[in-house]
């Protein structure tokens, strides 16, 4: 089992991917968007109604990416953005997805649209530098996740908890029944109770592994993704 990266050491990893091994932020999240829609394929192969709840940073790029790649696969991805962003590199990422004939929501879809229109809710809000509080645009989507009795897959970070110290106690959180962590499992994935996680994004390398002390499961032949549970 792979240790766990508290907040600054997710951050300062990725540093080393962009500034030292010369990553760029598209490679990067290709790769890890890859990654999730082929665990996703491989922990729900039947649950082809799918809605992927995309945020502004890094982490719904990846989002964004893992649509795309469920669509290939035979899915019927659909995409919700709460809050767009005038970045090139995300209009670049929606106009793929327009062009692969996923449908975007302009509208937040209730609870009971979740419930009854999908068989799977990707998470892709947050990513690894989500601080606390919730800010206001996203708080009507992350509630009706909460309340939602449909399926959810969880993007490195079930979106809402503490990096480091997962869900508030005493307030309702997301419960996914899936977590894919990219590169490592942050802290918080301590508090993962559900069914499936998956560690996806193959691509660090050796040194670096050790670098972190990341102890990285055998991936299995080609695959981008391994199961840690």
């Amino acid at each position: 089992m792979t240790r766990y990266l508290n907040q600054s050491e997710a951050t300062k990893l990725d540093e080393e991917l962009f500034n030292v091994y010369n990553f760029g932020v598209e490679q990067l999240m290709e790769l890890a968007g890859l990654s999730c829609a082929s665990a996703i394929s491989n922990g729900f192969p039947s649950f082809k109604n799918v809605l992927i709840v995309v945020g502004p940073g890094n982490n719904g790029g990846d989002g964004l990416v893992c649509a795309r790649h469920m669509k290939i696969f035979g899915y019927s991805p659909e995409i919700f953005l709460p809050k767009r962003t005038a970045k090139t590199l995300y209009e670049n990422l929606i106009k793929q997805c327009e062009l692969f004939e996923i449908p975007i929501l302009n509208a937040c879809p209730s609870v009971e649209e979740l419930n009854a229109k999908y068989s799977l809710v990707v998470d892709a809000l947050f990513g690894f530098s989500f601080k606390p509080p919730v800010r206001q645009e996203f708080c009507e989507i992350l509630h009706n996740m909460i309340h939602m009795s449909t399926p959810c897959c969880s993007i490195d970070i079930p979106s809402g908890w503490d990096v480091e110290n997962g869900p508030t106690l005493g307030a309702p959180y997301l419960k996914p029944e899936m977590l894919i962590s990219l590169t490592a499992p942050k802290l918080c994935a301590r508090f993962f109770k559900g069914k499936l996680h998956y560690l996806g994004g193959r691509f660090i390398a050796p040194v670096l592994a050790r670098k972190y002390e990341l102890e990285l499961p055998n991936y299995v032949g080609i695959e981008c993704y391994v199961c840690l549970s």
